[in-house]
């Protein structure tokens, strides 16, 4: 991630950055974008260049959008030009994220912002600085040093130092998620998944901030004595065993205690049940979920947010073997429920059902929340941008949608359809996991059976289809996008 720090007497001489925006009503001949007056004096021969250059060039000043203006053997050497829309927090947001993709290798930046900037502004600018820079590759090492980051100094007339800290915890938090999905399941076992994870909070952007968050790993013998039947008979078929990770923060003083449950398949062939290749090829995302509640917690503890917050990730790698787990099998969950189990490739419910329960009973939530790239049927419904929403609690539904939305992350409320709860009833156990009709409906109906008196106040969030993007999108790049961790946070800054 580059550098970003405020600077009241900003360095004009090498790449510069203006904000422009598009022109409100422009004539048929003129420039589609503009100037945004900034809060720092640019030289009269500089402005009137730039100006010039605006009147030539295709420059729109849509959000996210670029336009560069080389000036060899002068001062500032470089101009990039940025649209920022409607100036609003997603605007800023992409345009921090084009920002950090046109300077390629450059080693330094200014940018100029307009002398009333907002304090969402710039956070989200820095949230796209930090995030548009995010790159995964598998070196011979994890820790092998990367390139030096980008110095990039922003030139804003106030004190913003709490919204550089806040959207430097929050991009760090989701670069790591990004990290741990993209990272190929050859390496990425339960057991190594459950390591870092314990050791995030030592990790830079995370370390020295505020809190730390409480850690506890839980191996397979933990979980066949406390009855976790589902996360066992998932984890039964590999070799690597299964894992349940708890990461805890809590403040002096919280008066309000959310659960979050994260699916944590680290690779999924479907079990018996075994996937057709191309839809295994990417079976490393499975454990989108686990990553993204689990980074939310080191977030909330490392801005030391003034609320309880715990997540349970629950990992397993669901694998082919004469010990997996076979279509028609009755698991027992934690707490005694019964599942018949007709599809093993409809494994996440199962585990999420054992940390669900295992939430309600043991740690007294006042909220629970889970995340799981659960559905296929999710994409069908939304496409690749959002996730499907579902909770009985209209209040708490809209609280988590809006977060999203603030956040630069999407979703989309579902029904939880009661006259589609028939179908998972079985003759030979409680619950049938894996009605073939409306699958993403179904699956919700499924996990609410292990809300118990959290019924009501429990969010289900299908993150299926944004987990992965499939090329360069604003501040996502191509592979794993970490959602959710920005949703959740900024929920969870509003209970503060």
């Amino acid at each position: 991630m580059p550098n970003v720090r405020l600077v009241s007497e900003p360095d004009l001489t090498g790449v510069v950055v203006l904000p422009v925006r598009p022109v409100a009503e422009p004539a048929e001949d003129g420039p589609a974008a503009e100037l945004v007056e900034v809060g720092t004096a640019l030289p009269a021969e500089v402005s009137a260049e730039a100006t010039a250059f605006l009147a030539e060039s295709e420059a729109t000043g849509a959000a996210g959008t670029t336009a560069v203006l080389p000036r060899p053997s002068r001062t500032p050497g470089t101009l990039i030009f940025v649209g920022i829309g409607d100036a609003d927090e997603a605007g800023w947001r992409a345009a921090g994220a084009a920002v950090t993709r046109a300077l390629g290798k450059a080693p330094a930046a200014t940018v100029l912002l307009p002398a009333g900037v907002t304090g969402d502004a710039v956070r989200g600018l820095a949230e796209g600085l930090h995030l548009g820079a995010y790159r995964f590759t598998v070196p011979a090492g994890f820790d092998e040093a990367g390139p030096e980051p980008a110095e990039i100094a922003l030139a804003a007339g106030g004190d913003f130092a709490a919204e550089l800290t806040t959207a430097s915890v929050v991009a760090a938090a989701t670069s790591l998620a990004r990290d741990w999905t993209n990272t190929p399941s050859s390496v990425k076992s339960p057991a190594w998944l459950a390591g870092e994870m314990a050791s995030a909070g030592g990790k830079p952007g995370l370390d020295g901030v505020g809190g730390r968050a409480e850690i506890t790993v839980r191996d397979e013998a933990w979980l066949r004595e406390q009855g976790f039947g589902g996360v066992l008979a998932v984890g039964g078929g590999s070799v690597n065993g299964p894992r349940l990770v708890e990461a805890a923060w809590s403040p002096e003083g919280a008066t309000t205690h959310v659960v979050l449950v994260g699916k944590g398949i680290t690779f999924d062939t479907g079990g018996i049940s075994i996937k057709p290749v191309p839809f295994m090829k990417l079976m490393r995302k499975d454990m989108g979920g686990a990553a993204a509640v689990i980074m939310a917690v080191h977030a909330a503890a490392a801005l030391r947010l003034p609320v309880r917050v715990t997540a349970l990730a629950p990992l397993a790698e669901n694998m082919v073997s004469g010990s997996a787990f076979r279509p028609g099998d009755v698991i027992r969950h934690y707490g005694g429920l019964t599942s018949e189990t007709t599809n093993s490739d409809a494994e996440g419910r199962l585990v999420l059902a054992d940390a669900m329960a295992y939430a309600v009973d043991r740690l007294a939530p006042d909220q629970l929340i889970d995340l799981a790239t659960l559905t296929g049927a999710a994409a069908v419904a939304l496409g690749k941008t959002m996730a499907a929403l579902f909770s009985p609690d209209d209040a708490l539904a809209k609280a988590i949608a809006d977060a999203a939305e603030a956040a630069g992350e999407r979703t989309w409320r579902m029904p939880l359809a009661d006259e589609y709860a028939d179908g998972l009833r079985s003759d030979i156990a409680d619950l049938y996991s894996a009605p073939t009709a409306v699958g993403t409906i179904s699956a919700a109906l499924y996990l609410r059976e292990f809300t118990g008196d959290l019924r009501d106040r429990w969010v289900h969030l299908d993150m299926s289809p944004p987990s992965w993007s499939d090329g360069v999108d604003g501040v996502l790049a191509k592979g794993a996008t970490g959602w959710g961790v920005r949703t959740l946070v900024r929920y969870l800054t509003t209970l503060a």
